[in-house]
């Protein structure tokens, strides 16, 4: 591939960052086999550097947007190459190509809970769910084919990140084993998702009501990572929307737990995870 000119480099800057890129790609397979990753140069209405994942694999548009990086090329492709280290494909510098890389709308999810996103988005928010479109869902026309394809070449680069999560030391413990009591625990809000509860919507003379939940991730002091579930007692004319006499958490929060137990523990890539229930607030 063609090395651009990289803007706000000196010559002698720009020469010893393709070196070093070129040994980052050294011993990694042809992009015409594998694809590629692709860190796209800032442009007119974008000043960051961003990240793009190459496939051969679809026929008309092969590249698709993964996420943003850095404003500073060095920066960017130290996330680029943290990210991608562990992955058998090659990491390019590259100009935006308007024709081949913007959307025609092929990524667009049309089904389903989360109809009118954008499968990049599902990658960072649901990649489960991305994988069952990669893998369970069955194309009936030739556009939903081609959605399926698209839906696989994310959730490639969703493995090679997590590639990258196994390799790294385990962070953390668990606060117990199945069936512990826990008590006076203090815990930061790290993120959260509101979602529907299945098995407690329900359809009353036409309306529905549903009663949503905040899948909570939180960390204590130490960084352990723990995971809870809040059902609203209340029901929702609306899908996914608290209604508003629930407390919606937000990202940064902190919660005081007097007593709770150890549902489940589990690792989410090197890390353990601890989810509780039966949890009561101070």
């Amino acid at each position: 591939m063609a090395q651009p000119k990289l803007p706000n480099l000196s010559d002698n800057e720009q020469a010893l960052l393709y070196q070093k890129l070129n040994l980052y790609n050294r011993g990694r397979a042809s992009y015409k086999e594998a694809g590629a990753y692709l860190v796209v140069l800032p442009r007119e209405g974008k000043p960051q550097y961003t990240l793009w994942v190459y496939s051969p694999l679809p026929s008309r548009q092969s590249i698709f947007y993964l996420c943003d990086l850095s404003a500073d090329v060095h920066e960017a492709l130290r996330m680029a190459s943290t990210l991608c280290f562990y992955s058998i494909r090659s990491l390019y510098l590259t100009e935006y190509n308007a024709k081949r890389m913007q959307s025609r709308g092929d990524d667009l999810i049309p089904f389903g809970k989360y109809r009118g996103h954008f499968l990049h988005e599902i990658l960072n928010i649901d990649p489960a769910y991305l994988g069952w479109i990669a893998y369970k869902f069955e194309p009936r026309i030739p556009k939903q084919a081609r959605f399926v394809l698209i839906a696989r070449i994310y959730h490639s680069a969703y493995l090679d990140i997590q590639r990258r999560k196994m390799h790294q030391k385990p962070t953390g413990t668990f606060l117990g084993k199945e069936g512990d009591r826990l008590e006076n625990l203090t815990l930061r809000v790290t993120a959260v998702r509101v979602e529907d509860n299945p098995y407690k919507t329900r359809v009353r003379n036409g309306t529905a009501f549903f009663y949503v939940r905040q899948q909570l991730q939180l960390k204590d002091a130490s960084g352990n990572c723990v995971a809870l579930t809040v059902n609203a007692r209340t029901a929702s004319r609306h899908s996914c929307t608290l209604p508003a006499t629930e407390h919606a958490y937000q990202v940064g929060e902190t919660i005081k737990i007097a007593s709770a137990r150890v549902a489940r523990t589990y690792m989410v890539g090197a890390t353990p995870c601890t989810r509780l229930h039966y949890v009561r607030l101070q």
